[in-house]
């Protein structure tokens, strides 16, 4: 008996994620291994990966009737396995991906060897076996397997370790041998007990008893589609709970069929996304997605309705995000899939497990990536297009044909297993087609090599065929069935008469000429005698025959494939049009477009053009590029004349050539080689012309050379054209004074001589062309312009005068030829004394009318020649004499020939001396200018200007005559005699101006602002200054009484720019222009100032004291004043602090003191200033009230007085 170390399954509702699922991003592949099993052994699996605390051993008894064969399960559970369960809620079998990549290997006992174990008992063992929950189980090692027999030790199968890290088995040479087989190997009844549970494993097994398992895996992290594994995973149970007892729900007794966990591929629950995007309500008995109390939300993410009623999908609607859909083992049959069209975030659908007998209905989901429709009704696959399905389960239905095979450009894993369709022959091969290169298993397994072969063997539009119903058969007959299928399709939408023979696209490749080829052949039906025209029309599609763009303006027989259209399938339809009808299209499909190799190749060569000498011919080139960059190609022309090699055409290498005389009688011969922008050339190519022939005998450009002179030669001339000249004729022909017309004077000859006959006359050339067959071609003619008589001459040509530097000599000469007239003569010097023509001869002159001429400097030492060209009164000119001095030109002493002063005399102004050196090189003549009083006076040397040929005008020089001596000094130090040149008027002061204007001081109120400038012109007169007052707003005012050029700034400044303008005046009462100064401002007030106190009023006993006190520093305000009382030893009282005071008897002998202290109007006060008065005086005495009281006899009277004027003396009364 063998020990079976077995871990139970795990309900996925309540099983912790393991981290080696969440970071494995594809299907891994799970070697298959296989050994020769003894038939009498039992070989127990171990699997790797446990993670709950409870680990079951199934002894599995070794006996020869395997039907009686149980396997016992022995488990330490923990209580939360065992509350888990007994939970109420039961869930039916559905197998669903494992957690982590794990590695199985079962060996199976077969009493009889080649037949399948029956699948008829493992179900129902499955069934009663109890869900063990795993979520706590902690790694437990394995335990050894029970050994067999010691003979058969060395054939157990080697079992993967237990832990977290998955392993794969080794390939064994059976796998290979037998990978095309196919056997499903189940548990056999003898390997389960009926009161534990069984283990469920997916296995596809070979003759060797290879086991194989297939599962989906959703990560926890992203609902992405599911990866598929090759090989079982440990530890893969049933999940569902014991049935057996008491549950009356539907399907309690399943099928085999119902629960091959081989092909139902189920998702695990998400348990790490919240309550708000999960929703798990598997085994709750739902009918209806519109019940109360679903709790369906639009964020709902993982929706899990496995084992429940549900027939209809109305309400799925809502789901908006749904990511993840698992609808297995419910009740849908029909075409119910039309809700699913909101799903748009679609990424997994699970509908394995139900009753589905058609996908149509099923709309196109972007993002759909995963779709289980295992264990359902489908007789086909015929549904929309899904661009990113990556994986389609669809084993275990009554698939059996392919007819209507979907869109799936993104498919990479097909399952089709136990289904009446893999009894068809190449299926994966007819797969692969479908597909296209995204495929990368089919049935679990990595696609084969032999059938990727198969596949590339049929036409391009096999894929299509099939997905409407074509045969699938061998590919040798593929090109056949497959037209005579389209053809069946096609005949009662052909014109009338006609059939369809051929329709195919030759292999494209990048930037070459893609053909495609559509022959139809008339029947003995056919009545229309027209011609039948093809439109055609270019499209690409993708790696697939599908999804077919047309290609804009590709509507021709050829198309060039181009670089972007590479392992692109392109499309041709062509539209027969016969009598103004068009017909339905057909079609022809391309294979991939393969890349360019690079190099290019020529497809045409021609010629075109009319080959008649003097005709332009062009060399045209079709070239196909083949991905190469397009360059300039190198051409080249030939000539071939009969019966001799080509020669090459010496400077012919542009496409255009013109042809010439040389050619005619012979072949052209043009010839190409394509070269891209990379350097790669391609093969040239040529084409020849036929025979050129020579153009009609004709001449152009025909001329008279030569001038029309008494006596000269004139010579016709044309450019004959028209093949090899022969013997042309020429004619001459002279004008007829009388009648006009021309009379034939000389033949034969294109030279003619003139004579004085033709004097005043015209003559006529005819050139009649001849080629050398004899025929005539038209004849041209030139008429000459009227003959002159013969041009003037000169002779005897001579220079008189005297050859010195300076001098002047003239050219004479004797004219002959008619009245001689404007004569011109041109001077040259040359250092030989003998003229050889021109050679030698340097222009001292232009030629002018003027025989006469002074000799310069530069031809010291030089001869003279003189050219002497003779005109006659019409303008003529003969033919030019020369004539040479005797001698060399001598030179003179130094010598000033003239002398001047020229210039503005005033001041300022700028004068300039001039003069005219003679006598040889001049070498550092003495310059001097001076001053006059008068202009006999000897003069006043002015030093600062000696050696300069300018002076500047200075004030000094003003009303004085300026003079100017220069003393001629040869370069080899000879001195002449010196010369001196008045001026012509006296130095006059220049006009009176400003050179500069400014305003110096500072802008406070009570500061002066004084006036800086600078004049100009003269002496300087009393110039006006006027002041101006500007606001900020621009307005100016001038400043009353402000003429001088100084201004003490005002309160009335303050706030103002200020500027001022000044008028210059000369001595004479001249006047410059006013200058404007700059602003300056604004002004800003002073500190309060008094500037100057003093008292109103006379300082006697009696009399009022008043002051007046000049105020500066801004706007005045309460300004303070007090008087005080100071008395002779100096004691100051203060009086009173108006602004006046009465003197009273108290101030007389003492002394006033008014101080002043002055305020601004914002409080800000400044320094105050004081005055002091002289000693009060008394005023004269003087009674002011005398009153008598009432007199009463015998009483003393004593009048009653006021006195006024000082201290009180005795006063004398006098009593009347």
């Amino acid at each position: 008996m063998e020990d079976l170390l077995v871990q139970s399954g795990e309900d996925p509702a309540d099983e912790a994620q393991n981290p080696v699922l969440q970071n494995q991003a594809s299907a891994e592949r799970v070697k298959r291994s296989s050994k020769t099993i003894n038939s009498n052994v039992t070989v127990a699996p171990k699997l790797s990966g446990l993670t709950g605390s409870t680990r079951k051993r199934i002894d599995v008894k070794n006996s020869p009737d395997l039907s009686k064969t149980s396997v016992k399960s022995a488990a330490t559970k923990s209580t939360s396995s065992q509350s888990s369960i007994l939970t109420p809620v039961t869930r039916r079998n559905s197998t669903g991906g494992l957690p982590e990549k794990q590695s199985l290997s079962i060996t199976s006992v077969n009493s009889v060897a080649g037949k399948k174990s029956s699948p008829r008992f493992s179900e129902p063992l499955r069934r009663s076996l109890p869900e063990v929950r795993r979520s706590s189980l902690p790694s437990v090692a394995p335990k050894p397997l029970a050994r067999a027999s010691m003979s058969d030790s060395s054939k157990l199968v080697r079992s993967a370790p237990v832990g977290r890290t998955s392993r794969t088995l080794p390939t064994s040479d059976v796998n290979k041998q037998d990978s095309g087989k196919k056997s499903s190997l189940r548990p056999s009844p003898s390997s389960v007990s009926s009161s534990k549970r069984v283990l469920s494993t997916s296995m596809d097994s070979t003759a060797s008893s290879t086991a194989r398992k297939v599962v989906p895996k959703v990560s926890s992290s992203s609902p992405r589609t599911p990866s598929v594994n090759d090989g079982s995973k440990g530890g893969s149970l049933s999940s569902s709970v014991n049935r057996s007892s008491g549950f009356s729900g539907r399907r309690k007794v399943a099928t085999p069929e119902s629960r091959d966990s081989r092909f139902i591929m189920l998702p695990q629950v998400e348990i790490k996304a919240g309550d708000d995007v999960r929703l798990d309500l598997r085994g709750h008995r739902i009918r209806s997605l519109n019940s109360s109390g679903l709790n369906f939300s639009p964020n709902l993410e993982f929706v899990y309705l496995r084992d429940n009623l549900l027939s209809m999908l109305e309400g799925v609607e809502i789901l908006k995000s749904v990511k993840v859909l698992d609808l297995s083992f419910n009740e849908f049959k029909g075409p119910v899939f039309e809700p699913l069209e909101n799903c748009k975030a679609l990424q997994q659908l699970y509908l394995a497990g139900n009753q589905i007998t058609s996908l149509r209905s099923l709309p196109e989901l972007p993002n759909l990536e995963f779709l289980s429709v295992a264990q359902n009704k489908l007789k086909s696959l015929s549904m929309a297009s899904q661009p990113r399905l990556q994986v389609l389960a669809a084993s275990k239905n009554r698939i059996s044909t392919l007819k209507g095979f979907p869109h799936l450009p993104a498919l990479e894993h097909l399952r089709v297993e136990e289904n009446p369709i893999v009894e068809m022959q190449h299926l994966e091969a007819a797969s692969i087609l479908l597909v296209g290169p995204a495929l990368k298993k089919f049935n679990d397994r990595d696609l084969s090599q032999e059938e990727l072969a198969y596949a590339k063997r049929y036409p391009a539009h096999t894929a299509l065929c099939i997905r409407d119903g074509w045969e699938f058969c061998r590919p040798e007959h593929a090109l056949d069935s497959t037209f005579r299928f389209l053809h069946e399709q096609w005949k009662d939408q052909l014109p009338p008469g006609y059939l369809l023979k051929e329709m195919s696209i030759d292999p494209p490749f990048e930037e070459d000429a893609c053909c495609c080829h559509f022959n139809f052949m008339k029947d003995n039906t056919g009545s229309s005698n027209s011609d039948l025209v093809l439109k055609y029309q270019w499209f690409v599609g993708e790696r697939i025959p599908s999804n077919f763009i047309a290609i804009p303006d590709a509507t021709g027989e050829v198309y060039w494939p181009k670089h972007a259209d590479i392992d692109r399938i392109l499309k041709v339809e062509c539209a027969p049009i016969l009598d103004g009808t068009e017909y339905p299209t057909i079609f022809a499909i391309s294979s991939p477009v393969s890349p360019g190799t690079g190099c290019p190749k020529v497809l045409k060569i021609d010629v075109h053009g009319e080959l008649i000498e003097g005709n332009i011919i062009r060399g045209y080139a079709e070239v196909a590029w083949c991905g190469g960059t397009p360059g300039k190609g190198v051409a080249s022309w030939l000539r071939r004349k009969w019966n001799s090699s080509p020669v090459v055409i010496t400077g012919a290498e542009n496409e255009e050539y013109q042809l010439i005389v040389d050619d005619v009688d012979s072949c052209l011969v043009f010839m190409y080689t394509p070269v891209t922008e990379e350097g790669a050339k391609g093969e040239p190519q040529y084409a020849i012309t036929d025979y050129v022939k020579p153009a009609p005998p004709s001449v152009n450009d025909v001329e008279i050379i030569g001038e029309a002179v008494d006596g000269s030669i004139i010579k016709g001339a044309g450019k004959y054209f028209g093949g090899r000249e022969g013997p042309s004729k020429f004619e001459w022909l002279r004008e007829d004074e009388n009648s006009g017309d021309f009379l034939l004077v000389s033949t034969g000859s294109i030279d003619y001589t003139l004579t004085k006959e033709d004097v005043g006359r015209r003559l006529a050339f005819v050139y009649i062309p001849v080629n050398l067959e004899g025929k005539e071609g038209k004849p041209v003619s030139i008429v000459s312009q009227i003959v002159k008589p013969a041009p003037p001459k000169v002779s005897n040509v001579k220079i008189i005068g005297n050859l010195k530097e300076g001098s002047k000599v003239t050219v004479t000469g004797t004219v002959t030829g008619g009245t001689e007239g404007s004569s011109r003569v041109q001077w040259f010097k040359t250092s030989l004394s003998t003229l050889e023509g021109d050679n030698g001869l340097e222009a001292l002159s232009t030629s002018k009318i003027a025989k006469a001429f002074r000799i310069p400097l530069g031809a010291v030492g030089y001869f003279i020649v003189a050219k002497f060209t003779p005109m006659s009164p019409d303008g003529k000119s003969g033919e030019p004499a020369y004539a040479i001095s005797e001698k060399a030109v001598e030179t003179l002493p130094p010598s000033l020939n003239f002398l001047s002063i020229t210039g503005d005399y005033s001041e300022g102004g700028i004068l300039t001396a001039s003069y005219g050196y003679i006598g040889g090189h001049e070498g550092k003549s003495i310059y001097s200018w001076y001053f006059h009083e008068v202009e006999t006076d000897s003069g006043t040397l002015i030093p600062e200007i000696s050696g300069l040929l300018q002076y500047r005008v200075t004030k000094d020089a003003i009303g004085k005559f300026i003079s100017f001596r220069c003393t001629p000094i040869r370069d080899d130090g000879i001195v002449g005699e010196p010369r001196t040149c008045m001026g012509q008027e006296r130095v006059h002061p220049g006009s009176p101006r400003l050179l500069s204007l400014q305003i110096v001081g500072t802008s406070v109120e009570g500061s002066t602002l004084t006036v800086d400038k600078k004049y100009w012109g003269g002496e300087e007169g009393e110039s006006v200054f006027r002041w101006f007052r500007s606001s900020s707003d621009g307005t100016q005012r001038e400043i009353k009484d402000a003429t001088t050029s100084s201004y003490t700034l005002l309160a009335d400044d303050i706030g103002f720019f200020l500027s001022v303008s000044c008028e210059p005046v000369r001595n004479d009462w001249a006047r410059g222009p006013i200058v404007l100064s700059e602003k300056i401002g604004p002004i800003i007030p002073g500190p309060p100032t008094c500037q100057s106190l003093e008292f109103l009023g006379s300082f006697v006993e009696g009399e009022r004291l008043n002051f007046i006190a000049s105020y500066s520093g801004g706007e005045k305000g309460d300004c303070i004043c007090e008087w005080l009382r100071v008395k002779s030893n100096g004691v100051k009282d203060k009086l009173n602090a108006n602004e006046f005071l009465n003197l009273s008897f108290e101030d007389v002998g003492a002394c006033v003191e008014l101080v002043y202290t002055p305020v601004r109007k914002d409080g800000i006060k400044g320094s105050a200033m004081s005055v002091m008065s002289s000693v009060v005086a008394p005023a004269e005495p003087l009674g002011v009230k005398l009153v008598i009281p009432d007199c009463c006899e015998d009483k003393l009277v004593v009048p009653q007085k006021t006195y006024f004027g000082g201290q009180e003396g005795d006063g004398e009364y006098i009593w009347y």
